[in-house]
């Protein structure tokens, strides 16, 4: 008895680890497919944390932030220490006219002096006290890393860009691909229905072959859908900087994509672009400033702690012979006072860049202020031309249905089946066309308003 209840037992806990496995395999694999279906706003949101180009570009930001504090560091004090030995193989000779001792004059006597060994230990501070390139120096890196960040908000709305883009892209050839799969479907049901026909004499070769024409034409614009959506989402996992070798699936539908409305009012001035010109408007300013700084005078201070020990042995580790210290601080005072017109020329020259950047930021409002009116024309005249291919789809779909119809009842004629067919896949390529047209109006004028990033990445 006791040895049919282990092997039960046995069986029983198999069981119970065979359940338990394929639970875990389950949940793994539906926790798989939840992290590789994206909406719109995961999508965007992955590719901030996951593109390398974002990446760079906030290691950019990071290096202007090393670069700042570097900077600072220039104005405070440096110390610095040097240490010396020297050990004279031969010593100098000194001359001297003999009269200095006493001789005739005129003779010469010479002699060496100095010892065989010496060392010195030197301690150095130094201080700026005042220069003026240094204070615009300050003010120009904490500048420069504003125009850094701004420089890293374009890279994210190129990559938010290449993102919606792309899931665009997708949403809509997932619904030409659904459309066409249903066109092979219906095409395929037709065909079956008409083959009692053919079989039983009722129908011309003729009409069935023409039928499978139209099942192959199907079929083919079928794959051709396949490839489109497929191609659709490598462009996707790309720009989102996805692995590559992943499935990934998007959860939003075109439909809902073009629901969304588009942003039709705001101030250009918060475009990017216009960011990144006005932050070098700034650069120019400071340019300038700094080569008027060239003419200011600046002041340096300093001092100086050193020991210096003179030897015929090499004993410095010696604690009872003598090291001599010497201490020493002092000012330096740079005045500049002629430089042959090179100051001013440079200045001169800053002054005509200021005056080419802020032209230029000029003409870029007045750019954006054209390409916002020429955007929201866009978008109105695509959500009408959207409209109408709708209407124009339904109705070619209907004609088509209509004359399937009446080909199952023998009333038809296939060779207008397939004209109905050809028509139908034409207006609904011309639909897929007035949808991209529409989602790319809405992206460009949310591009041109700053509306791309989510708050706090700008």
């Amino acid at each position: 008895m006791r040895t049919g209840y282990n092997t039960y037992d046995k069986k029983y806990t198999m069981e119970n680890s065979k359940l338990l496995l394929g639970t875990l395999m389950l949940w793994a694999g539906i926790s798989f497919a939840q992290n590789t279906s994206f909406s719109l706003e995961e999508a965007k949101n992955y590719a901030l944390e996951n593109n390398l180009s974002v990446a760079n570009a906030e290691a950019d930001v990071r290096i202007a932030n090393y670069q700042k504090i570097e900077t600072i560091a220039m104005g405070l004090p440096q110390v610095s220490a040097q240490g010396g030995f020297s050990n004279f193989l031969n010593l100098p000779v000194q001359v001297l006219d003999a009269s200095f001792f006493g001789g005739q004059p005129g003779e010469l006597i010479s002699f060496r002096a100095g010892t065989d060994y010496s060392s010195s230990l030197n301690f150095n501070v130094n201080q700026l006290v005042f220069n003026g390139s240094y204070i615009v120096g300050l003010q120009l890196s904490k500048h420069f890393t504003k125009m850094q960040t701004t420089a890293a908000a374009v890279t994210k709305e190129d990559v938010i860009y290449n993102v919606i883009q792309a899931y665009e892209l997708a949403a809509v050839s997932k619904a030409n691909l659904v459309f066409m799969d249903s066109l092979v479907i219906i095409t395929q049901n037709l065909i079956d229905k008409q083959q009692n026909y053919l079989d039983l004499g009722l129908m011309l070769q003729e009409d069935m072959d023409q039928l499978n024409y139209s099942l192959f034409n199907a079929k083919q614009s079928q794959t051709q859908a396949k490839l489109q959506y497929q191609n659709a989402l490598e462009f996707l996992k790309f720009s989102m900087g996805y692995p590559m070798e992943q499935p990934i699936e998007i959860t939003v539908t075109a439909q809902q994509l073009m629901s969304t409305p588009g942003k039709t009012g705001g101030d250009v001035k918060t475009n990017l672009t216009y960011q990144v010109m006005k932050d070098q408007v700034q650069f120019s300013e400071y340019t300038l400033k700094n080569d008027r700084a060239a003419y200011m005078p600046s002041l340096n201070a300093y001092f100086q702690h050193g020991y210096n020990a003179y030897r015929n042995e090499f004993n410095f580790f010696d604690g009872n012979q003598d090291w001599f210290t010497q201490t020493s601080w002092g000012l330096q005072l740079n005045i500049p006072i002629l430089s042959s017109g090179q100051r001013y020329y440079k200045a001169q020259q800053s002054k005509v860049n200021l005056l080419k950047a802020q032209n230029s930021l000029e003409q870029m409002e007045q750019t954006l202020t054209m390409q916002s009116l020429q955007a929201k024309n866009n978008l109105e005249s695509a959500r009408s031309r959207y409209k109408l291919q709708q209407e124009n789809v339904k109705l070619a779909q209907s004609i088509y249905e209509n004359e399937i119809a009446k080909e199952q009842i023998g009333k038809g004629n296939s060779i207008i089946v397939t004209q109905k067919y050809n028509q139908l896949v034409v207006a609904e390529a011309q639909m897929v066309s007035s949808a991209l047209e529409l989602l790319q109006a809405q992206l460009e004028l949310n591009k041109i308003y700053n509306n791309l990033l989510p708050n706090g990445q700008q």
